[in-house]
């Protein structure tokens, strides 16, 4: 652990893949999700404290989730929490932890992380991260986490490595292309491969390699956040922040920086990672009962019933007939009965709800 290691940890969406039981009140890294006794941020926290000074924490979200994360996060003062008045992705989100970091530790190496991963190998991931960090110490490099895939998935990026690569993990490797979602065709294809990793959102880099970046490819985002380099950490940054999140562009830092720069590099890892992003990923990490469902709360019995994942409070009581590979999850007097192949449209769902009775609220 050093003094120059900042890790920020980016938590201002509203998990809607997770609806009903992640809502915009309470987004799905502020919920225990898996039952652990603590919430998904919390864990994150967790999971960074052996590699970063409590001081160097900063969580970046958005504005009505501030006490939220002080609650659930009582070692961060106030200034460690950035508030975000409108969603803008997350290369505003970086931009503006960057220019709280330079106004303390222009050295600074930082680790950017999202709040809700689920990581099951701890000293594993320890020891990538470290490698990592010694890595963009000594070379102009941004790099991400790349993980290994065991199935075809179409819920998450993907990273090519080079063909003529041993594809030995644990390697760091420059990085060919970066492809969002892929359908089931190409997501098979990939798998195949051999080329492709599945894109964790875990950046590590220096921050003088990424203000370069956003200088070469996001200058526009960056110019915003320079200008009031003098106000963060003052009692005014809050009113200059809204003013230039109004002008900022939405756009990821995958799209606007990592697609493009050409010092790109990943290391390969396997650390038991999940994005915990849509049921069927809570399903793969719960306990099944003996006709594979996931049965994590509530009354509940099944009958001829398989495969399925099933979230319920702990105060409801249901019966289950006939289902196979369903989800069946309610919050707050909302239910959702779904098949899991269908859960990229859950956010849609959720829309449609919101669109048509003018809140998901009872």
């Amino acid at each position: 652990m050093t003094n120059n290691t900042y890790c920020v940890i980016m938590a201002g969406g509203i998990g809607s893949r997770f609806w009903p039981i992640s809502r915009e009140e309470t987004p799905k890294q502020f919920l225990d999700i898996l039952g652990t006794g603590r919430t998904l941020i919390q864990q994150t926290f967790d999971r960074f404290k052996p590699i970063c000074p409590t001081e160097n924490f900063l969580v970046v979200t958005s504005i009505e989730y501030k006490e939220m994360v002080l609650d659930q996060i009582p070692d961060l003062k106030p200034n460690q929490v950035l508030t975000e008045p409108f969603r803008r992705n997350t290369a505003p989100c970086i931009a503006y932890a960057n220019a709280w970091i330079k106004k303390r530790n222009s050295e600074a190496t930082v680790i950017v992380t999202p709040a809700d991963h689920l990581i099951l190998k701890q000293e594993e991931f320890v020891d990538t991260i470290l490698k990592g960090i010694d890595f963009v110490k000594s070379n102009d490099a941004l790099l991400t986490l790349g993980i290994k895939p065991h199935r075809p998935e179409t819920g998450y990026g993907y990273i090519q490595i080079n063909e003529e690569s041993e594809n030995i993990l644990g390697e760091i490797e420059p990085v060919k292309t970066f492809t969002e979602k892929p359908n089931i065709d190409l997501a098979r294809v990939f798998f195949e491969s051999g080329e492709f990793y599945w894109n964790s959102g875990i950046f590590i880099w220096s921050l003088e390699a990424i203000n370069k970046a956003f200088d070469n490819y996001l200058s526009e985002v960056k110019v915003l956040f320079d200008n009031i380099q003098d106000k963060i950490d003052t009692p005014n940054e809050i009113d200059h922040i809204r003013s230039i999140y109004r002008e900022c562009k939405n756009i990821s830092i995958d799209y606007g920086i990592m697609e493009k720069a050409n010092n790109v590099y990943v290391l390969t890892s396997d650390f038991g990672w999940s994005d915990l992003g849509t049921w069927s990923s809570l399903f793969e990490h719960s306990t099944k009962d003996n006709n594979n469902n996931a049965i994590n709360t509530g009354k509940v019995i099944t009958y001829e019933s398989k495969n399925c994942v099933v979230n319920l409070p702990d105060n409801k009581m249901a019966v289950i007939q006939g289902l196979d590979d369903f989800i069946v999850a309610e919050s707050n007097n909302c239910l959702l009965i779904c098949p899991k192949k269908n859960e990229q449209q859950i956010r849609q769902f959720s829309a449609d709800i919101i669109a048509e009775y003018g809140s998901d609220k009872n």
